[in-house]
């Protein structure tokens, strides 16, 4: 089983793999460097290291200097900026001067929601200064809304989770009434309160009481923008995954589809140890309804598997490059990154394979996600040794870049005793790049 240039090749033993095994993708031109709007979640630290192992100068924007990612061997230089509290004008200004500051026009990778919408709405100012790889805008709010994400599956025929936007609390009064029990409970374009003292993406409400006090919860402090969807019943593997690459005419320059083995939050989060496997109807539904929204970009994708009808149905949809993007680097080392990298760069992208059975883990989520799962018995330890078994990159563990894994107690220092923590000391100034401070509200 084989396809070359975008997908996966069929699972060999050990040493076909070292008979076969390609040489690394090479990037002949390096000189143009990258921006990463870095979020504080692994995929940040990936893309650095990604496009940094290539020699490409690579520059990261981060909400504060304690973020691992800002600890990377791979970057030449670090600026701090807050996306969420600062206004449009102030992060448009900030970034423009970044450029300067760079001087050869980067191009410019968002890694978050708020950033990709960002980047999406202000292109025009940013090209300016900047190569910009985005999706169209209205293809960015589209997919950064759930509701209309559903809503634009409907219309093309690719198939997706019932999906509810209660607009006030009669129309939750209508869908409670109405529904079949658990249900799933998102933010609309992000978090939500679960309860009055914690804040969640995502959560599974097993009745009516507790659905009505979360919409309740949430219309107390500003108009609710919650999400009810279908439930879909399955363990972890039934969920599938498609990370990809799409060029300016919404070709799929590069793809793979894969499964989550583990979720952090367990059941119900994002992928903490998932396995590269074909899915045919995954990868042509993702590639039909990319080329009807006529995309371009890097985008991750989430599917559940329906056993009720035999169907993969789309859930969630990040219309940027996704936290899991190195879960899929192909044999000889493209992945979505360099893809992206490639092909701004007007530069040959190389046929590619991905290895089906190629496994990823984030090591401090999924030792997490593992407990949780031994306390209710719902794995073992030998279960969970064979489960590890052929994982092949870690997100945090590099041998040769490992300051980001030492700088994560750091970071939970940091969210434990907030502010009154000041800024980060110099501990090590050989692995710190300078940050420049910048007016930011």
């Amino acid at each position: 089983m084989e396809r070359t240039a975008v997908g996966l090749s069929g699972k060999l033993s050990m040493a076909e793999q070292s008979v076969q095994k390609p040489e690394p993708m090479r990037i002949d031109n390096n000189s143009v460097p990258v921006v990463v709007l870095v979020s504080s979640q692994h995929g940040g630290v990936g893309l650095i290291r990604s496009l940094g192992r290539k020699c490409v100068r690579v520059y990261g924007v981060h909400q504060n200097s304690w973020e691992p990612a800002a600890w990377s061997r791979y970057l030449r230089g670090a600026f701090c900026w807050n996306f969420s509290s600062a206004s449009e004008a102030d992060s448009l200004s900030f970034l423009l001067d970044v450029a300067k500051r760079v001087e050869t026009p980067p191009i410019l990778i968002a890694t978050s929601d708020i950033t990709a919408l960002f980047v999406a709405e202000n292109a025009a100012d940013l090209a300016k200064e900047y190569l910009v790889a985005t999706p169209p805008v209205e293809a960015v709010r589209i997919f950064s809304s759930k509701k209309r994400t559903a809503d634009t599956c409907q219309k093309v025929g690719i198939p997706t989770a019932e999906t509810a936007l209660p607009r006030c609390r009669q129309d939750a009064l209508d869908f409670v009434q109405n529904t079949t029990f658990p249900v799933i409970v998102k933010g609309e374009y992000g978090e939500f309160l679960q309860s009055r003292d914690h804040v969640a993406r995502v959560a599974i409400v097993t009745s009516k009481k507790d659905l009505l006090n979360i919409y309740d919860l949430n219309a107390e402090t500003n108009v609710p923008q919650l999400i009810f969807q279908e439930y879909i019943p399955g363990g972890d593997d039934a969920t599938w995954m498609f990370n990809g690459y799409f060029n300016d005419r919404s070709e799929c320059l590069f793809g793979a589809t894969g499964r989550k083995l583990r979720q952090f939050p367990p059941h119900r989060g994002s992928t903490s140890l998932g396995i590269c496997a074909r899915n045919d109807v995954v990868e042509t539904q993702t590639k039909q309804l990319m080329q009807v929204v006529g995309y371009r970009g890097p985008l991750d994708v989430g599917y559940r598997f329906d056993a009720r009808d035999g169907r993969y149905k789309l859930l969630d949809l990040n219309p940027r490059i996704g936290s899991t993007f190195r879960l899929f680097a192909a044999e000889n080392g493209l992945d979505v990154a360099r893809t992206l990298y490639l092909d701004v760069t007007g530069q040959t992208i190389p046929s590619a394979q991905v290895s089906e059975g190629r496994k990823w883990v984030v090591e401090t989520n999924d030792l997490v996600s593992s407990w949780t799962q031994f306390r209710k018995r719902q794995l073992t330890p030998v279960g969970w040794l064979r489960s590890l078994r052929d994982v092949q990159e870690g997100a945090w563990l590099a041998s040769d870049d490992l300051a980001p894994l030492a700088a994560l107690p750091l970071q939970w220092f940091r969210k434990r005793f907030g502010e009154r923590t000041g800024p980060l000391p110099r501990v090590l100034p050989q692995r710190i790049p300078p940050f420049p401070e910048a007016k930011n509200p």
